[in-house]
């Protein structure tokens, strides 16, 4: 998983590497933190700024005999210095390192995230606007309800990234913590201004308290809300994934020059993309739950959390790079087809306008169950006629609706032709698209 999905940016930043390059700069700072605080002399403290090092692969052969990663990071990062290495990880526990230097890897990698979803949203905008009056049929149930714009469409789409975006960036506050604060958490073994003065050095905050480790509601919050991500992400890649059928076809992915769909069938133009796509935010959404089990650790402590967040973390991470990478690629390059929708949204020959003809008969003094039963029992005809094969639209280009409505004696005695023909203006539908789009971009804060 990893290797395949890694973006270089996302995955240097938990390769090895990145880790012990992480502890050295909280056990760095925590030097500096020392020196300031009148505990280590600034000659050694400068020493060690300056030569502590590290070897990976010293570290894995420490921790065959040591069994143990941080002492083994610590004796390789002690073998690149002097006698001042006993200044070294002094007072902390290696909760204080590991948790703190994960907090610095979280956080780089989280405003990466920010960054990926900023930038998917701008391309939501973007065919929003350039599809504000496009128009297509509206379903529910699978069933063509009203005509609505595929902006529209874009616009939930954009809307609920916008929340998204709010709970990665409340993610990050809750996850950018470090602590300092010894075996226990007690402070026992180094002040709490020590603490204070390696958060800030690093960019974090100090957890107000903690024990052994930082608590993992946080990381809870994070994953979370990378799964709720997950599941916007895969609601509009099985839009996309149905547009894109056969039967409907509004809409496709880019298929470029050269590009093979199937190996046996050389017609295929299949939604590979979002079929991937979907297929990612199923592994994302299952990091939620262990991340959530984590929570309950032994006492003050125990290791059961630490196997787990070194696969969901990487993993969840990495994962939701590309995949976010690959939906903006999706959006800005979407084929739409506006004749294809119009064609889709003249299929129930009218029925679409049921609604704006039953609201209208109250109106001429009806009551809305006579209405109902008057506009209903037309439908009906529609539908038996269309399963007929009957023709949606006649030589004139009239619905079988509307041919219908036209008809009824009883509806005739409430509603004139003319009336009734308004009532299957396209432009009654989108006309407060432009209110809706200024409530959901231009209040874009």
């Amino acid at each position: 998983m990893v290797e395949r999905y890694a973006r270089a940016e996302m995955a240097n930043k938990w390769t090895i590497q990145a880790k012990y390059d992480a502890w050295l700069k909280v056990e760095k700072a925590a030097v500096e933190a020392w020196s300031e605080l009148g505990l280590i002399p600034k000659e050694e403290c400068e020493l060690i700024l300056k030569n502590a090092s590290f070897d990976v692969d010293r570290i894995n052969e420490i921790e065959k005999e040591t069994k143990h990663d941080v002492i083994a990071f610590l004796t390789s990062v002690a073998e690149s210095l002097g006698e001042e290495s006993r200044w070294v990880h002094y007072g902390m526990t290696s909760s204080d390192c590991i948790d703190t230097a994960v907090a610095l890897q979280m956080k780089d990698s989280l405003e990466l995230i920010i960054k990926d979803l900023e930038e998917l949203m701008d391309a939501i905008k973007k065919r929003a606007y350039e599809h504000k009056m496009t128009l297509m049929v509206g379903r529910s149930h699978g069933i063509h309800g009203e005509p609505i714009t595929f902006g529209l469409v874009l616009a939930v789409w954009y809307d609920e990234m916008r929340r998204n975006l709010k709970n990665l960036k409340q993610a990050l506050e809750f996850i950018s913590v470090g602590q300092i604060s010894g075996a226990m958490g007690n402070f026992a073994h180094a002040p709490l201004e020590l603490e204070e003065k390696v958060c800030q050095k690093l960019g974090l905050k100090p957890a107000p308290v903690s024990n052994q480790v930082i608590q993992r509601d946080r990381y809870a919050n994070l994953m979370n809300a990378l799964a709720l991500l997950a599941s916007s992400c895969e609601k509009i890649a099985v839009a996309v994934r149905h547009y894109q059928r056969t039967e409907v076809y509004e809409a496709e992915e880019y298929f470029s020059k050269g590009q093979k769909g199937s190996s046996a069938m050389p017609h295929k133009r299949n939604p590979v993309l979002t079929e991937n796509v979907t297929g990612l935010c199923r592994v994302i959404r299952s990091y939620a739950m262990p991340a959530m089990e984590n929570v309950a650790l032994w006492h003050e402590r125990d290791i059961s959390h630490s196997s787990v967040e070194r696969f969901i973390l990487p993993d969840g991470f990495i994962t939701t790079d590309f995949m976010l990478q690959r939906l903006k690629g999706v959006i800005e390059n979407l084929v739409v087809y506006p004749e294809n929708m119009m064609k889709n949204l003249n299929l129930t020959g009218g029925l679409v306008f049921s609604q704006r003809v039953l609201l209208e008969l109250p109106l001429k003094g009806l009551s809305r169950e006579e209405s109902y039963k008057i506009v209903q029992r037309n439908a009906m005809r529609v539908w038996e006629d269309l399963q007929k094969g009957k023709p949606a639209l006649n030589d004139k280009g009239e619905s079988l609706f509307l041919q219908y409505l036209l008809e009824d004696k009883d509806l005739r005695e409430k509603m004139s032709e003319e009336e009734i023909r308004e009532c299957f203006d396209y432009g009654y539908y989108t006309k407060n698209v432009d209110k809706i789009f200024k409530r959901v971009f231009e209040n874009d804060k």
